[in-house]
């Protein structure tokens, strides 16, 4: 390196989460390179760390094919223009949090002009097809991994992977507050809680809150003192949601039961007795927080279809804590068998069988245990490494 500069860091974040994981990473590298200079793309958090952000996260934040077509010439300008100035600027290294739609592309082409490259938060490749390792690998250096049995996967393709932790598992405590949750949210200590995430994108509230509203019903019918609560992730969420709730037969049986909430899924899911809800981060936000859950997924009859017949699909249990247990420990409820009854049913098995439910704590803790590593310095300790043996 270079002895009359200081080490230049450019990380890219594209949304939320990965501001905050930007964020933690800002500091942990600060800690161990006090003069470096960070620069690229960021949010509030990462500003606030110490990130000469030149374009913000809420630029790369494009979801669902219609929504990216539209901004497709906008985002490629902007990736022809971060690639130019990252060129100009020399980093020692370049670190893409999550957004691999965007940031893989990137990666690659810095690696084959001699910037390494590391990439935060591998893509789903023990669910989705496998193959994907290897191609991840031309454009990373290093993958930083949020779950143990990724690293293994990489090494079969000749990847360098790193098993850094989860930083959810970092920021939530091992013993939750049940009482304080249930305070914060005005429920009271006595009262049974269904809490119910049917997602927090518009198609997944639209595919499953029909399902999830009649199921609740149904377990209210058989507990008629049940509280259900449903957190929404934005306006957009929630307008979906409620208009699926105005043309849900479910909507008079749930009338006094039903309320409706903008965000703080994390405080209910911790104050809740059960949690019904869509498979995907939430359910690691779950487990962390020591719930019953039931998990549920469905998408178009069509693209199921299409992905079991290619064979994309490389799992045969879908719920995050099911995948890191090796071990159906909850119920995962999929495509067909989705359906008001048997979720109804799974929920109430929660609800009867309080042993069960206790059973699941022992088992969460430990794979929060597992998943607790201090991501953050982790993270920064694995580029530290790259930045090192590149200016030995």
């Amino acid at each position: 390196m270079a002895a009359h500069r200081p080490v230049r860091i450019a990380i890219v974040a594209g949304e939320a989460s990965g501001d905050l994981l930007g964020a933690g990473l800002v500091d942990a590298l600060r800690a161990r390179f006090p003069d470096a200079q960070f620069a690229g793309i960021g949010g509030d958090r990462m500003r606030a760390a110490g990130l000469d952000a030149w374009w913000d996260a809420g630029e790369l934040a494009v979801m669902g094919l219609a929504e990216v077509l539209r901004h497709l010439p906008r985002l490629l300008r902007l990736r022809r223009e971060l690639r130019r100035r990252l060129l100009d600027w020399r980093p020692d290294v370049f670190v893409g949090i999550d957004a691999p739609d965007f940031n893989l592309p990137v990666e690659r082409w810095l690696k084959r002009r001699g910037i390494p490259t590391v990439h935060y938060v591998s893509p789903s490749v023990w669910a989705w097809r496998e193959g994907r390792a290897a191609k991840i690998g031309r454009s990373a250096d290093r993958v930083l991994c949020l779950f143990p049995m990724e690293p293994a996967i990489y090494a079969k393709h000749g990847v360098d992977a790193r098993f850094v932790g989860h930083p959810l598992a970092d920021e939530m405590p091992l013993e939750p507050d049940r009482a304080a949750a249930r305070t914060a949210l005005g429920l009271p200590d006595d009262t049974p809680v269904l809490a119910l995430l049917p997602g927090s994108r518009t198609g997944e509230i639209e595919r499953l809150g029909a399902d999830f509203l009649e199921a609740a019903a149904r377990v209210r019918q058989a507990m008629p003192d049940l509280r259900v609560v449903a957190p929404m992730a934005d306006r957009r969420a929630r307008e979906t949601f409620e208009r699926v709730l105005a043309a849900s037969p479910a909507r008079d049986a749930l009338a006094d039961a039903l309320t409706v909430i903008d965000g703080r899924a994390r405080t209910l899911m911790i104050a809740s007795d059960v949690v019904l809800l869509a498979s995907g981060t939430a359910t690691l936000e779950g487990m962390l927080a020591k719930r019953p859950m039931v998990v549920a997924y469905k998408v178009a009859a069509s693209t199921y279809r299409l992905v079991k017949g290619l064979g994309m699909l490389k799992v045969s249990r879908y719920a995050l804590p099911n995948i890191l247990a090796g071990d159906e420990v909850v119920p995962e409820l999929m495509q067909a068998d989705c359906t008001p009854a048997k979720l109804a049913d799974a929920v109430l098995h929660w609800f009867r069988d309080p042993l069960a439910a206790a059973e699941l704590a022992p088992r969460f803790m430990n794979l929060h245990r597992e998943l607790r590593r201090d991501a953050s310095a982790r993270a920064a300790e694995a580029i530290a490494e790259v930045v090192s043996s590149r200016h030995g």
